[in-house]
């Protein structure tokens, strides 16, 4: 059987968009022709791809499948035709990234903000996320996480410089609680911890000593996803958490949440802007690139600040 290859490349669309509607804007042909398209696809192979209800788009089990087979495909053939604007000079269209919510300073609001400035045709959609999955297959252009978790046939460049995990509490708590002066005595203590999902174990709280990695798994009296319910909690006095330091950077400058046990918290490289190794990089994801690299340049990230 000949495979039709546009009909493919729509399927996958629908497939991202979870809807006829926005597929046919994102092409430019009509939310019929792409039913039509769909259906002679699932005709030629034999096998429902879609369900189609009034109000939503889902895929079958075999149209799951295919597309986990296809999305990566479909992503290098847009990525190559694309390629051919790079002489032109315009970065344009849907730039689909995936971020850690723990990257501070990638979603503080500056680097993105000068990105859409400088390129007024690139659409950026960014989803915020801490679960770990393939970006390629998900039909994404790029993400950002720590380096520590980057698969390593991926290309990462440094969206910051040095990093570090802290643990925190408000003064309130240090003058009733008194502080830890080993991690192991974390458990004595009311901790905040975190998870990326429901599903998901509590974060293991990691630190290091003599140059030796070592993790503890505190008993949390709270555990959410939110790092910005741990942070209003911490500072309320509710109990000592830990996180990346640029996160709880504001609170402690505003003397709201003190550091402890940083003799047991080093630096470690930090967050990365990640996309799959192609020969033709799409001209909207080599200008994030560019742009990246420039903002690192020009506004250098502050290190190894002490506190009191």
């Amino acid at each position: 059987m000949q495979p039709d290859l546009n009909a493919l490349a729509v399927f996958a669309l629908v497939a991202e968009e979870r809807n006829f509607r926005a597929a046919a804007v994102r092409l430019g042909v009509t939310r019929s022709a792409v039913s039509q398209t769909i259906r002679r696809l699932e005709e030629s192979l034999g096998i429902a791809l879609v369900l189609r209800t009034t109000r939503s788009v889902s895929l079958t089990e075999a149209g799951e499948r295919l597309h986990a087979r296809i999305a990566p495909a479909v992503a290098e053939m847009l990525a190559a035709m694309e390629g051919v604007d790079v002489l032109k000079g315009r970065p344009r269209g849907r730039l689909r990234l995936a971020v850690s919510s723990i990257a501070e300073r990638f979603l503080a609001g500056p680097l993105l903000a000068g990105f859409i400035r400088q390129y007024p045709e690139v659409e950026l959609d960014v989803t915020v996320t801490d679960e770990e999955f393939d970006i390629v297959a998900e039909g994404y252009d790029a993400g950002v996480r720590l380096g520590e978790v980057i698969a390593q046939d991926m290309i990462a460049v440094p969206v910051a410089g040095r990093e570090r995990q802290v643990a925190v509490c408000a003064p309130s708590y240090r003058d009733r609680f008194g502080i830890p002066s080993r991690p192991a005595e974390l458990a004595s203590h009311a901790c905040i911890g975190w998870r990326p999902s429901p599903k998901s174990a509590p974060y293991r709280w990691e630190f290091a000593e003599g140059g030796k990695e070592f993790s503890v798994a505190v008993p949390p009296t709270v555990t959410t996803n939110d790092m910005a319910l741990m942070i209003k909690l911490a500072v309320a006095g509710a109990g000592i958490t830990f996180g990346m330091e640029e996160s709880f950077r504001p609170a402690i400058e505003r003397g709201e949440l003190v550091p402890i046990l940083e003799d047991y918290c080093p630096y470690f490289a930090g967050f990365y802007l990640y996309y799959p190794s192609r020969r033709n990089t799409a001209p909207k994801l080599r200008a994030l690139i560019e742009h990246v690299q420039r903002f690192g340049r020009d506004d250098p990230p502050q290190k190894q600040r002490s506190h009191i």
